[in-house]
């Protein structure tokens, strides 16, 4: 059976309902952030609204709608922010052959073939805004990162202008859930501003009507100064996220670009002025996500491999080209047989000249004395004797012509002088 893209997906990412939502490694921490927003506003409806809606009639039910409509849409908008795709740039299945580049100096391998190395450029050069700008290149991923595209460690994936790995939402915030997470952190913090400011002034309300002090009326509601105290720690932190995300839309930068080039004082290439560079991140159309997690995966067809073996310069120079690896195993195989059958024959022959040595004993050791008799009488018949073996064929013990005639003159003479 076919599988999915989300099935198979090489991050780190966790999906839900069929691929649908798609969210970081860490999604548990985002039921954390819920509870953080939840729990408050609950508190503030039942045990501070509640009371307060007496005092204004008709208004302390618009003060209750606010404060869940608030709440509500806070926690969709966080919602909305971790359960989509930031921008991940798909994977290439290969690295970008284009960009190969085969060294002049190459390695040999065991076979003793020429392989050269193969290498290509870690960054590229590109223009943006008129502007040269250097991309790198990502191993994990296989590819030439765009610009502003950052490789996340956390969700192991590429993100078009990756600004950080948020562990509040639970995922990477980049191209494609920027403006929404914008969106959730300063509606945070207007949500902090407005539970703060009810439970001040139902604080108010109840020292104006007992005539006490600020004590009595917070001994009187607690829970009032419980989430006083919660919004004023929260808003020190939704709240400076707010205004340092203003500047950084502002002047067109990511988190990961201010930290990372601030001591670099390099020209920012993508400032469009402050109106236009809000306009960019509110008011233009959310590029479509480049993966369909829900699609099914299809087989890729199988690439021949980019490793070039490079033959000796003689044989190019003669126009040969390189042969096949299957070409030179039989060829080696047939070199083998023949070696094997080589030894074969010389071993018979060895047999056969020990036993034909073994005839020869007996007749050579009769006639011994005569030849030590004649050699002493022809010297020169000796000197050549000595030297028969170079008319002796290499494995095989038959005497040459030349040796034969004078072995028979030899024995001639011997029966002359008997």
């Amino acid at each position: 059976m076919a599988k999915r893209v989300y099935q198979v997906w090489k991050g780190s990412n966790k999906f839900f309902f069929g691929g649908r939502l798609v969210f970081g490694p860490d999604a548990k921490s985002l039921l954390v952030t819920v509870l953080l927003i939840l729990i408050p506003s609950v508190l503030f409806c039942t045990l501070v609204v509640r009371h307060i809606r007496h005092e204004f009639n008709n208004a302390g039910y618009a003060i209750l709608v606010v404060a869940i409509l608030l709440a509500i849409y806070v926690l969709g908008l966080l919602l909305v922010t971790s359960a989509r795709d930031p921008g991940i740039v798909p994977r290439a299945s290969h690295p970008p052959e284009e960009d190969f580049n085969y060294e002049s100096s190459a390695s040999v391998d065991a076979s003793g073939r020429h392989t050269p190395s193969l290498q290509f450029p870690r960054t590229k050069e590109v223009h943006v805004n008129g502007m040269v700008v250097r991309v790198k290149y990502c191993d994990t991923c296989m590819l030439y990162r765009p610009p502003r595209c950052s490789h996340c460690s956390i969700c192991n994936n590429c993100v078009e202008k990756f600004d950080h790995h948020c562990p509040w939402v639970g995922q990477c915030i980049g191209l494609r859930n920027y403006r929404y997470f914008f969106m959730f952190v300063s509606s945070a913090t207007i949500l902090c501003i407005y539970v703060f400011s009810i439970s001040a002034l139902y604080i108010k309300i109840l020292m104006n009507r007992d005539q006490g002090t600020v004590w009595r009326a917070m001994k009187e509601s607690p829970a009032s100064v419980v989430l006083m105290a919660y919004c004023f720690i929260s808003l020190w932190f939704v709240g400076g996220l707010t205004g340092f995300h203003l500047y950084l839309i502002g002047t067109n930068q990511t988190t990961y670009e201010n930290f990372r080039y601030r001591a670099d004082s390099r020209l920012n290439v993508y400032n469009r002025g402050c109106v236009n560079n809000f306009i960019e991140v509110f008011c233009t159309a959310i590029k479509p996500s480049k993966n369909k997690f829900r699609s099914f995966v299809q087989q890729e067809v199988q690439r021949q491999p980019t490793t070039r073996t490079r033959e000796p310069e003689a044989a190019d120079e003669a126009g040969v080209g390189p042969r096949s690896k299957i070409e030179d195993d039989l060829e080696l195989g047939g070199d083998l047989l023949k070696i094997s059958q080589r030894r074969n024959v010389d071993a018979n022959n060895d047999d056969f000249d020990i036993r034909s040595r073994g005839s020869n004993v007996g007749r050579r050791d009769s006639s011994d004395t005569a030849d030590l008799s004649l050699d002493q009488q022809n010297p020169s018949v000796q000197s050549d004797a000595l030297h028969s073996s170079w008319g002796r064929r290499s494995g095989s013990w038959e005497i040459a012509p030349d040796v034969a005639a004078m072995n028979a003159t030899a024995a001639q003479n011997r029966s002359n002088n008997q």
